[in-house]
Formats: structure tokens, sequence, C-alpha cells
């Protein structure tokens, strides 16, 4: 993982499935989305700009 991705505030995506097998989590900070899978933390989490992800939100809330 990324350094300081481990202090983020964490919390699970709205559009993660209710059974517990989609777990997206996402973590707001000033500059940038941070974004992982809550499954399996060895797996790097990735950023993104901010007005990257208001774009990927309006796109998938359209669909």
């Amino acid at each position: 993982m990324s350094s300081g991705t481990t202090e983020l505030a964490w919390f699970k995506s709205s559009y993660s499935g209710t059974q517990g097998d989609d777990c997206v989590e996402v973590a707001i900070a000033e500059q940038a989305i941070h974004v992982r899978d809550s499954k399996d933390l060895a797996r790097p989490a990735f950023t993104v700009g901010r007005e990257s992800w208001t774009s990927f939100v309006g796109f998938t809330s359209a669909l």
C-alpha cells in the first residue's frame, strides 16, 4: 500500500454488494480519492484525482 494510506478514513462504498463479496472502500483526501479492495489489503490502493472521480461517479450513476 502506498505511504500514508493507512491513516485515511476508509468507508465502504454504498455500491458494494450486501453479501460481502463486492467490497470496495474509498477514502477522501484533500487532493485525491483513494480506492481499495477491502477483501485484499495486500493489494495496493490506487489514487484518483477529484475531477476524474467526479466524472467516474457521474458516468456510473447514469447506467
